[in-house]
């Protein structure tokens, strides 16, 4: 028996859930194929068989290579985003401890993971030729700066350190942990999350040493 038009509308919302992890099961077969083979070597063909789908429902979902890339890009770009507010709402109230778990999740194994990293740096080296991808990159990178930038000028303010400039500060720490990430990528056997982490806390130590030690 057919169902009716009334019990057809109750069950519909029980399509949204399966539509929502189709494409997260897509743009996760995104982010391995393109870890493993870079932009050109990743095709929607490739992208179904990594997720074990029809081309068919890559095609539905996303229309083209492109904007399934430009998904990829902000799925990623909001994953770290959430990560960063749910660190700071996860630590304490003073400055130190904010930034603290800012710098623990930056080398944490969840954002350290070498298929994202590959597609980070994959995406920053096309950003400067897509302007899609250099929009959305320095959107979420200009705000997670400014929260750095933030703590920073309190950490300066309330420890009381002469000739320190904040916002110099929070440029070191972007551009070390940028350093550190594509360190780990390259040279995995060199440096692993622990030499990063210190490193980091190492410099913040020498920059800030009454509110940061080195870490173990």
């Amino acid at each position: 028996m057919r169902p009716t038009t009334a019990a057809r509308k109750r069950a519909a919302p029980a399509r949204g859930p399966g539509k929502e992890l189709r494409r997260e099961q897509l743009i996760k077969a995104t982010i391995r194929s393109v870890a493993r083979r870079g932009f050109s070597g990743t095709t929607m063909a490739e992208v179904t068989r990594e997720a074990r789908l029809s081309l068919g429902i890559v095609n539905l979902h996303f229309q083209s290579k492109d904007k399934l890339l430009v998904e990829t890009l902000r799925y990623l770009a909001d994953e770290y985003k959430q990560a960063w507010e749910d660190a700071l709402e996860r630590s304490g109230p003073r400055a130190a401890d904010r930034l603290a778990a800012l710098m623990e999740l930056d080398f944490s194994r969840a954002v350290c993971d070498r298929n994202k990293l590959a597609v980070w740096f994959a995406f920053w080296g096309e950003a400067k030729s897509r302007p899609t991808y250099q929009r959305i990159c320095a959107q979420y990178d200009h705000e997670y700066n400014e929260q750095v930038c933030a703590l920073c000028r309190a950490i300066v303010t309330e420890g009381d350190y002469p000739g320190v400039d904040p916002e110099a500060v929070a440029t070191g720490l972007a551009a070390m942990t940028d350093g550190l990430w594509l360190d780990m990528l390259i040279t995995p056997d060199v440096v692993d999350r622990k030499l990063a982490r210190k490193a980091c806390f190492s410099f913040l130590a020498a920059i800030f040493p009454a509110h940061f030690t080195v870490a173990p």
